[in-house]
């Protein structure tokens, strides 16, 4: 997988199964309705249309399917027939499964997609997370070539003409930024430690010319990141803030996203278990999807001021280590009793978001991270987990969520009854909860959320992506797809502005009527 060369294709051009191996995959009523013509110059002369059909009879779909067309070079695939409201119509982590276990073998390769214009953007998005870019397996670094998997789509319902290729420049960089986040989090902190993460924002934002602002060392601790300096100030490389802003001609807001960037989390002194610590490498999964969403974001064209914030760091142990019970003061001007080091991710983020407020004058503030253990257990392994001081953000994270394929379910927004959790008798918070059976990822959104003021009047975004950033032993580039989507009302691409839920021609799902607008954020809410 790691050499895999993917394209988006308006056309992918006629090809016998046994040079070009295609897998044609869609939901079950759709791909009756394709005609032959549409396929047979990638199933011709080995499938007729005989074959075709008696396989399209075949599939019984529960909730997947799939057919042999032609020995092990040509296959069918049908997704579910129906989902449920919680999941996307796209059937995006049914799709990613069906690419990975039945796309044919081969150097040359095809898929052709048959979905609604509505589940492109979540179809692409999908095929790219069964194409994973990290590898160090011997026998894939001896391999030089490159083998190409080109997508095709067609389109049923009402909308059903050929994509433009704005729609497949899209595609092709949403892809591009799933892959670049699942990379990031693949890698090993030998590998992906602060400085080689710094290099990777430095990267992008060459590609995009932007010069990244960087705070690092003994300078977060000078200007009173207490809250990220404290947690990497024990890494053999030290942690960092940085940022890549966009800045267009008239922008009407400002946007922040802010990621935690644990590039390893052994716990600190309150240190993981040896079944608990494999795996820590991911803690970077909210700093890397926002990195990967920033790239295809802004490729795309936006609108607004939009700010990525990154919170490195590694949470290591060693003689400079954080102690239980040391009290540290955030860039809030907060103070905290540090009753768990292990709870580190809350405590980068709350000077990012500030950080973001103060020095950025955000208008929308969004932080994604993997936050907490419990987020898998509030939100499974397939939905982040979103909490928001806005209940129209919240609506719209969960639309998002469906139409990128990246889930997203609420979690209790109730300051007045969790903060109290982090009641200390010293500082003005403690950084972990009293009582761990009490809506432990709730709570852990409000220490966020605390140092920004519950009365903060923008628009504040928490978004605990914790389980769904891998699945099995790979990342999944999680994040990338739903921040494309949430914000793509602000974006110049109409692809995005399709996905989007936010905007004027949008409708608010429970009441019928559309979204309240204020002139301050005429494009977004």
């Amino acid at each position: 997988m790691a050499n895999v060369v993917l394209e988006f294709k308006a056309s992918a051009g006629d090809s016998e199964p046994q040079n070009r191996p295609v897998l044609i995959v869609g939901q079950l009523n759709n791909l009756t309705q394709t005609n032959w013509t549409q396929v047979k110059g990638k199933l011709q002369p080995a499938v007729s249309e005989k074959v075709w059909q008696a396989a399209l009879t075949a599939l019984n779909p529960n909730p997947t399917d799939s057919c042999p067309l032609y020995l092990s070079h040509a296959a069918v695939a049908a997704l579910p027939s129906r989902v449920s409201r919680h999941n996307s119509p796209s059937s995006a982590h049914f799709l990613s499964r069906l690419v990975r276990t039945c796309l044919p073998g081969g150097t040359s390769r095809c898929i052709l997609v048959v979905c609604e214009r509505s589940d492109v953007f979540a179809s692409a998005c999908a095929i790219a997370r069964a194409f994973p870019i990290f590898s160090r397996r011997s026998a894939s670094s001896r391999r030089t070539e490159k083998k190409e998997v080109t997508v095709e789509f067609i389109t049923v319902g009402q909308d059903n003409g050929p994509l433009d290729l704005t729609i497949l420049q899209c595609l092709a960089n949403a892809a591009d930024g799933v892959r670049l986040a699942a990379r990031i989090v693949d890698t090993p902190c030998n590998e992906m430690n602060t400085d080689h993460f710094l290099e990777e924002i430095k990267a992008v934002g060459t590609e995009l010319g932007i010069s990244p602002v960087i705070i690092r060392g003994e300078e977060l601790k000078q200007k009173g990141f207490g809250g990220i300096y404290g947690v990497g100030k024990a890494a053999v490389n030290p942690p960092a803030l940085a940022v890549l802003s966009h800045k267009p001609d008239g922008a009407t807001q400002t946007i922040a996203w802010v990621g935690k960037g644990i590039v390893y989390d052994t716990g600190g002194l309150s240190i993981k278990g040896k079944t608990n610590m494999p795996g820590m490498k991911r803690d970077c999964g909210g700093a890397a999807a926002i990195l990967g969403a920033f790239k295809a974001t802004v490729k795309q064209g936006f609108k607004d001021n939009l700010h990525a914030v990154f919170c490195l760091a590694e949470n290591a142990v060693g003689p400079a280590a954080t102690r239980p019970d040391d009290i540290h003061t955030l860039y809030s001007g907060k103070t905290v009793e540090i009753n768990n080091t292990d709870a580190e991710g809350r405590l980068v983020l709350s000077d990012g978001v500030v950080y973001a407020s103060k020095d950025l004058s955000a208008d929308i503030i969004l932080d994604m991270a993997t936050l907490t253990g419990a987020q898998g257990i509030s939100t499974g392994k397939y939905h982040c987990a979103v909490m928001t001081n806005s209940e129209q953000w919240e609506m719209a994270c969960v639309s998002a969520g469906r139409s990128s394929g990246d889930l997203a379910h609420p979690l209790v927004y109730c300051p007045e009854l969790h903060f109290s959790e982090f009641t200390s008798a010293v500082a003005d918070m403690k950084n972990s909860v009293a009582d761990r059976e009490n809506a432990t990822s709730s709570c852990a959104g409000l220490f966020i959320g605390s140092h920004l003021g519950f009365d903060w009047p923008g628009v504040w975004v928490h978004v605990d992506i914790a389980s769904p950033v891998h699945a099995g032993e790979r990342a999944t580039g999680f994040g990338v797809a739903l921040l494309m989507a949430l914000f793509g009302q602000a974006s110049d691409d109409p692809m995005l502005n399709q996905v989007s839920p936010l905007g004027a021609a949008r409708i608010n799902a429970a009441s019928g009527e559309p979204m309240a607008r204020d002139s301050k954020r005429r494009r977004l809410v």
